[in-house]
């Protein structure tokens, strides 16, 4: 039917209209959804940048933003364990900044190169001015090579950062009461206490690696839940996230306010954690020749390879405190109770040791359970047994 045509029948007039309307529709609909839902994030994204909307309680509740403008300028900020991805800065800025002002901080952060730290940067009077801040998984899971210099260098995802120091730089927020100031004060690098803003009570952990959790079922100290189950407590009830978290056996019950920011990204979180290898030790780290011997002793007089078997070196079972002569303060804190046989790897990289980080040493480690399980361990086995944990 031509033009004249169909302008000679009102009723075609009439489904052309609707059509139209429909198809306006359909448009409206689809651009709709496009602009309010959330952008597609890669699990290292995720892992690296995604704050699942923490700035709420990291700016508005703690007026971190205010500290870091006036007081953090890079050479606090490197004392306290923060890191720079020196693949985020513009070539030679660091031979100009001044490290000495909390300006170069807020120009770091505006570049996404403080690692673990978003924020917004706008420029108000030719001045760049913090206006909101949160942090990502990577603060405490992430660290650097220092490649540059003593905390600035490339990235190395899933590795504890061990130096830094987050009771410290939480302890500088001032909403906080000076009772609460002093308990973050008392935690010191490496350490963090992610059940304290639930139950009151002070006893922080060894921060752990995120890497070699491919095929571990239980991913805490505790066992509590597998990975997808850690990282929504920790980004719900410890990040500050927007999302929805439950634990009866604890009675916790979060309900997200508004949209929930932290479930959609979670299997890519998880896919992004499982994906990261644990590091091999350095050439030269460790007494080969030893650590063959040292094997089989962890297989036979050691009795290692009983909690600890397998390529993910753990039996992904609960084990009562008293069973491996653990302090029980913390697992009493916890859904089980008790503490999983922990997945041995890259031990080299991340003392101290246990979850608590009582033991400074592999050595340490070794006499605690040769006192512990009645070894009697020869002390040849012991060198050799610490030789083989080297090179695991």
């Amino acid at each position: 039917m031509n033009s004249k045509g169909a302008r000679a029948h009102p009723r075609w007039r009439g489904r052309v209209l609707w059509i139209a309307v429909g198809l306006m529709l359909a448009i409206t609909a689809f651009w709709g959804n496009a602009l309010s839902a959330p952008p597609s994030m890669g699990g290292k994204d995720v892992f690296r940048f995604d704050t699942f909307g923490n700035e709420t309680f990291w700016t508005d509740t703690l007026r971190l933003h205010e500290v870091i403008a006036t007081a953090v300028d890079p050479t606090t900020a490197l004392s306290v364990g923060l890191k720079v991805d020196a693949d985020a800065l513009p070539p030679g800025i660091l031979k100009t900044a001044d490290l000495k002002s909390p300006a170069t901080t807020v120009a770091l952060i505006k570049l996404n190169a403080v690692v673990g730290v978003k924020g917004t940067v706008v420029s108000k009077d030719g001045k760049d001015v913090l206006t909101r801040v949160g942090i990502t998984c990577a603060l405490c899971h992430s660290t650097v090579d220092d490649s540059v210099m003593p905390g600035i260098g490339h990235r190395l995802d899933g590795r504890p950062n061990l130096s830094l120091n987050p009771g410290a730089i939480i302890a500088l927020s001032p909403a906080l009461d000076a009772g609460k100031k002093a308990v973050y004060n008392s935690w010191g690098p490496g350490k963090y206490d992610p059940r304290f803003n639930q139950d009151g009570k002070n006893g922080p952990v060894v921060i752990p690696p995120a890497f070699g959790l491919a095929g571990v079922r239980l991913a805490t100290y505790t066992g509590d839940g597998d990975i997808t189950y850690w990282n929504n407590y920790v980004a719900v009830t410890q990040m500050g996230g927007h999302g929805s978290f439950k634990e009866p056996r604890l009675g916790i019950a979060v309900e997200a306010k508004g949209e929930d920011l932290v479930k959609p990204r979670l299997p890519a979180l998880r896919q992004y954690q499982h994906s990261l290898a644990k590091p091999a030790p350095a050439a030269g780290s460790f007494d080969a020749v030893a650590a063959r011997r040292g094997q089989a002793v962890f297989a036979g007089a050691g009795k290692c390879a009983g909690c600890h078997p397998g390529k993910a070196f753990t039996d992904d079972k609960l084990h009562a405190p008293a069973e491996t002569g653990m302090d029980p303060s913390y697992a009493e804190r916890t859904a089980t109770k008790k503490y999983r046989a922990t997945p041995l790897r890259a031990l080299w990289q991340h003392a101290p040791y246990f979850h608590d980080g009582k033991a400074a040493s592999l050595a340490a480690v070794v006499d605690h359970y040769d006192t512990t399980l009645a070894l009697k361990l020869s002390a040849e086995q012991k060198k050799d047994l610490v030789e083989y944990l080297k090179s695991i």
